[in-house]
């Protein structure tokens, strides 16, 4: 772990290679999980007070989960996360035409229809937030159907947090991302040169 700022940051956010192949995984992350996203209170608050705005973005199903039962619910560990459909798909998610599975909060923002009101737990994936005592933690989370983000990552040469450059910005600041960016291209320099050192 690296300390930058009032963060703890995972190794394999520096060390792993990352970039979304949706091509290939049509995003299943937005499908697969036993519960919604995570979501913090603010940005509850935010989606209940532009609900009128994001209803005619939803799909017909996921227009009918949020008008009978909200844009969340707190899941059996208790932790406030999307509403989903039918025990399935995010609330907010809806299909291009080639069968992409897209977030309808995105796609809002980036017409210009909405304000940036996608869960920091969507942006930001496959990182995953914790509390450490008064730090917050980064760690790299990792499964199946993201291995195709890893081979493609590793196919550019592109590392996740280089990938997660504009979420990581949103929610730590400039500065931080810097600070990280450095400390980033030390380690690499430092893990080649020791590679090196054993030829």
């Amino acid at each position: 772990m690296f300390v930058i700022k009032d963060t703890l940051v995972s190794l394999d956010l520096i060390e792993k290679y990352f970039v979304c192949d949706l091509s290939v995984c049509k995003g299943q992350c937005c499908i697969d999980g036993d519960a919604g996203a995570p979501l913090l209170e603010e940005e509850k608050t935010g989606l209940e007070i532009n609900k009128e705005k994001i209803l005619p973005l939803l799909s017909p199903g996921g227009r009918r989960i949020v008008e009978e039962e909200g844009v969340s619910y707190y899941d059996s560990e208790g932790d406030l996360v999307t509403t989903l459909i039918e025990g399935c798909n995010c609330v907010f998610s809806i299909y291009s035409e080639d069968g992409v599975c897209m977030c309808a909060l995105e796609k809002g923002y980036r017409e210009g229809k909405l304000p940036n009101l996608k869960p920091s737990s969507c942006f930001l994936y496959p990182v995953r937030l914790s509390k450490v005592g008064s730090m917050t933690a980064l760690n790299l989370h990792r499964w199946k159907i993201c291995r195709c983000a890893e081979k493609k990552g590793r196919e550019l040469g592109i590392r996740a947090y280089e990938f997660l450059k504009e979420p990581l910005i949103r929610k730590f600041g400039k500065d931080w991302w810097e600070e990280l960016d450095t400390v980033a291209k030390e380690w690499q320099k430092g893990a080649i040169k020791e590679k090196n050192d054993k030829k």
